[in-house]
C-alpha cells in the first residue's frame, strides 16, 4: 500500500532548511537532471513548452522530498528536464500558491533548487488579469516592474538588496519579439494574495498605483531570484480582462483558452529567449 503523502502545511522557517536544495539535488542528479543553462517556471496553461524539449527527463514533484503536488487547473506537477537548441532547460510545469495554503518559503523553492542546481537564469510565466484597459485578452506582457502593496512576499527576515528592474531586459526582448513576428507589451505586474479575484474597487485603486496587469504568483519568485543573484524576467499572459474591465464574470476556465490563442507565439518567444546565445537572459545586453 502507497503511504497517503502529507498534505499539512506548515509555516515554520523549517519547512525550508538550508540543507533541502542540496538534498534535493542529489536526488534530481540520481534521476538524470543535469546543471541547466536556464529554468522556466510555467503558470496555468503555459506547460505546453515542455513538449518541445528534446531528450527529456520528466521528475513528478510528488518523488521530490519537500514538494507538494499541485491542485490547481493547468499545472501539471512535474519537473521536466531536456535540451532547446545547445541550451540545457529546466523546466517547472506547475507552483505552488500562497492562497493555497503554502507558505512563501514553500512556493519559492523550485528557485532555490534551480539555483542548487548551478542555474543562474530564470525566466517565470503566469497568467493574469489585464488592468490596464488598452490591454487585449491574449496579449503577452513582459514584467518591467512589480507592485506588491503592503505585503510582504520573502520569507526571509534580512532585506534583499536588489529591486525587480528589467527596463533593459525587456527593451531587448521586444527586439527579439518583434524579429520573430510576434507582438508584445510591456507593463506593471501586480501581486494579489487571492484567492478570491479582486473587486471592482481594489482594480481602481491598482489602476492608480500603475499597475498594468494582476496574479496571485510571480513576485515571491523574482525576488528570491534576485536575492540568489539570478538573471531573471517575468511575463504574462493575458487572459482576461480584470473585475470592472470586463463586464463578464470571471472563470478560471478563460486561460485555457488565452493559451491556446496565443500557444504558437509563446513557445516561439520562450524558445527564442532561452535558446538565443546573445539572449540577455544569459546577462548580454549587447
Amino acid at each position: 500500500m502507497t503511504a497517503k503523502k502529507d498534505t499539512t502545511y506548515s509555516t515554520s522557517h523549517q519547512d525550508v532548511s538550508a540543507t533541502l536544495p542540496d538534498t534535493t539535488v542529489a536526488l534530481l542528479q540520481e534521476k538524470g537532471i543535469g546543471k541547466p543553462d536556464c529554468a522556466i517556471i510555467l503558470g496555468s496553461g503555459l506547460g505546453a513548452l515542455t513538449g518541445f524539449l528534446k531528450n527529456s527527463v520528466v521528475v513528478p514533484y510528488s518523488e521530490i522530498p519537500g514538494f507538494p503536488e499541485t491542485s490547481v487547473a493547468g499545472h501539471d506537477g512535474a519537473l521536466h528536464f531536456g535540451q532547446l537548441g545547445k541550451k540545457s532547460i529546466l523546466a517547472w510545469s506547475g507552483r505552488f500558491h500562497f492562497y493555497e495554503g503554502h507558505p512563501f518559503e514553500r512556493t519559492i523553492l523550485p528557485v532555490r533548487v534551480t539555483k542548487a542546481l548551478g542555474c543562474n537564469s530564470l525566466l517565470v510565466t503566469n497568467a493574469a488579469g489585464g488592468i490596464n484597459t488598452r490591454f487585449q485578452v491574449g496579449d503577452l506582457m513582459l514584467i518591467d516592474d512589480l507592485l506588491y502593496p503592503l505585503i510582504s512576499v520573502s520569507p526571509h527576515n534580512s532585506p534583499i538588496n536588489k529591486r525587480y528592474a528589467a527596463d533593459r531586459m525587456v527593451s531587448r526582448i521586444t527586439h527579439m519579439a518583434a524579429e520573430e513576428g510576434i507582438a508584445v507589451t510591456r507593463g506593471t505586474y501586480l501581486y494579489a494574495k487571492g484567492p478570491s479575484y479582486e473587486t471592482k474597487a481594489e482594480i481602481r485603486s491598482f489602476r492608480i498605483m500603475g499597475a498594468d496587469a494582476v496574479g496571485m504568483s510571480t513576485a515571491a519568485e523574482l525576488n528570491e531570484a534576485l536575492r540568489l543573484d539570478m538573471t531573471c524576467l517575468g511575463i504574462s499572459l493575458i487572459t482576461n480582462q480584470a473585475t470592472g474591465v470586463s463586464k463578464e464574470k470571471l472563470d478560471h476556465g478563460e486561460i485555457k483558452e488565452a493559451a491556446t490563442l496565443r500557444e504558437k507565439d509563446i513557445i516561439a518567444l520562450i524558445s527564442r529567449i532561452m535558446s538565443d546565445e546573445n539572449s540577455p537572459i544569459y546577462g548580454s545586453m549587447s
